[in-house]
């Protein structure tokens, strides 16, 4: 949402409100993938970078694969054309997630477990960033925990907007995306300020003493 429409919602709920309302509305028959996917189609039409960005990361976060984002694309080619679309793949391009790459589409059939670190060392209550096969990554070794529950991977990228939020935003258990300032607990990966939208965590497991991720 734009800051002007933030402006409104606040100092004129009582019209503005209206609006959001009947939005909401309109798509409460959709299920949460395919309303994300027609917004994504709206914000490239009209060409807002801000809003395809957002609605792009709500979708992925709802479920879409990078594959069925681009399907949605190529489907509303006779009223986008191509060279709104193209606008939309640069945009994507410039994000640089790893999902996107050609090699990750070839290969999404294929989800498989990645090797991400040695677990002996890795002290409990400690969080690490790190690089892993074309993703980075927050790893927090839960304190006091045993099993399956005591490893947290997270995909280093802000729900918001797909920022990637670097080492030096931790601080302690918080994780600060220095973009628009959503603040999220490593320890659960919830969003405990500015947001509403958890940080996207991948299934591990341990396996002869290496964390692996799942993706």
């Amino acid at each position: 949402m734009s800051d002007a429409l933030t402006y409104l919602a606040r100092a004129r709920p009582d019209a503005v409100g209206h609006y959001f309302a009947f939005l909401k509305n309109c798509g409460k028959h959709l299920d949460p993938k395919t309303r994300n996917l027609i917004s994504v189609i709206t914000k490239v039409d009209t060409q807002t970078e801000r809003g395809f960005r957002q609605y792009l990361g709500r979708a992925l976060r709802e479920g879409c694969t990078p594959a069925e984002v681009l399907d949605a694309l190529l489907m509303a080619f006779p009223t986008l054309g191509l060279a709104k679309i193209v606008w939309a793949v640069d945009i994507i391009l410039a994000m640089d997630l790893p999902e996107f790459r050609p090699e990750a589409l070839q290969a999404a059939a294929e989800v498989r477990w990645h090797d991400v670190l040695a677990v002996d060392g890795f002290a409990p209550g400690a969080t690490q960033r790190l690089a892993c096969d074309g993703r980075e990554l927050f790893v927090h070794r839960a304190a006091g925990a045993a099993g399956a529950d005591e490893w947290r991977v997270y995909d280093s990228r802000c729900p918001h907007q797909v920022t990637n939020i670097p080492h030096l935003a931790l601080q302690g258990h918080t994780l600060t995306c220095p973009k628009h300032e959503w603040v999220f607990d490593v320890r659960s990966g919830e969003c405990i300020d500015k947001g509403t939208s958890p940080l996207k965590r991948w299934p591990s497991k341990v396996d002869n003493g290496r964390l692996l991720a799942q993706w």
